[in-house]
């Protein structure tokens, strides 16, 4: 039977489960009170994913201008594979579009093949690295960008 994926904005009340999407996937997760902030920030657009009624994945990013800043793509690791991160990054590109923003940027673990191949496939450009960006462990960031 074919699940039913659904991507919507972030509510206050969806902060929780985003916070433990967060913990499962990131050695220096966000807080729920981190979600909450950017959920009532008018500078801000955060999207879940609900696979059939159940939030498996969230998406997030800051404008400021003409420019977009991808905080959070993440998903359940029970819902890899089905499409979910691309879903939630295309939709995060088309809200970002339609509120002025011609480039967005995003930091990815050099290590996060997965993550940097679905970027590289929605159109982002490596555009350099930042080291020692990230702790526990201690690793450089791919920069990347998409005009």
């Amino acid at each position: 039977m074919k699940k039913m994926l659904t991507i919507r904005e972030m509510r206050p009340e969806d902060a929780e489960a985003a916070a433990q999407i967060e913990a499962e996937n990131f050695s220096r997760p966000w807080k729920v009170s981190g979600f909450l902030e950017a959920v009532q920030s008018a500078n801000a657009v955060y999207f879940v994913a609900e696979l059939d009624g159940v939030i498996t994945g969230y998406a997030g990013m800051w404008t400021a201008l003409d420019e977009g800043e991808i905080t959070n793509v993440s998903v359940k690791a029970s819902g890899w594979g089905n499409g979910i991160g691309r879903q939630l990054v295309e939709t995060l590109l088309d809200a970002g579009k339609k509120a002025g923003v011609s480039s967005f940027y995003l930091e990815v673990r050099q290590s996060n093949e997965r993550a940097i191949s679905l970027y590289r496939s929605c159109g982002f450009e490596e555009a350099g690295i930042r080291k020692n960006f990230y702790e526990a462990p201690k690793e450089h960031a791919v920069v990347m960008c998409k005009r």
